[in-house]
């Protein structure tokens, strides 16, 4: 039986099973707000601690935070799932966006994200069933200049091609980040995003 299913009327034990599934710093914060005229106005702010702790949003925490705010549980999820930031399931190790602004989607990037979903077997949004890689995109990365490109975690590729997609992958497959970065010149740079 999950955290979540016990039935209870007694606050120290819902407590209490809230302590057990988040880390108290968490709890703390949700009991001071609970003080306050409104305490659902930092929903949101919660949440994000939530995902910044367990770096995904999962049923049993939302649970948790549902019965120690006093907020329902509907309420939570419906705001879980209506921002896009938050995320209800865990990332891969590596996390890849792929730019789909103007400059890169004209330059191709629609074609390095279906060479990567195969390479992958996922889908935009989805992690690979080995939990290495996660696929998502954005709207703009800032570096138009080198499009299309690429992020894996916090490194910048372009510009970047199918089959350089695919290079950069079987590089941090096989784990040498260092190896993964594009040859500096003057038409490919990797750069840490500040």
């Amino acid at each position: 039986m999950s955290e979540h299913a016990a039935c209870t009327d007694s606050w120290e034990e819902v407590k209490a099973t809230c302590l057990r599934v988040l880390p108290a710093h968490i709890v703390q914060f949700i009991e001071r707000n609970a003080r306050s005229e409104h305490p659902e106005s930092q929903l949101i702010a919660t949440l994000h601690m939530v995902q910044a702790h367990f770096g995904y949003l999962g049923q049993t925490q939302m649970h948790a935070v549902a019965q120690l705010a006093q907020i329902p549980f509907a309420t939570v999820t419906g705001v879980a799932t209506f921002y896009h930031y938050f995320r209800l399931q865990p990332r891969g190790k590596h996390v890849i966006n792929v730019c789909l602004g103007t400059a890169c989607y004209v330059k191709g990037a629609d074609k390095v994200v279906a060479r990567l979903s195969d390479d992958l077997a996922v889908r935009l949004g989805e992690t690979t069933k080995d939990g290495v890689f996660s696929l998502e995109s954005a709207r703009c990365l800032g570096t138009c200049g080198l499009a299309p490109v690429m992020m894996v975690d916090d490194q910048v590729f372009g510009p970047v091609s199918p089959a350089e997609a695919s290079r950069i992958l079987d590089r941090y497959l096989k784990g040498d980040k260092a190896k993964a970065a594009p040859k500096a010149d003057a038409a490919s740079v990797a750069a840490p995003v500040a």
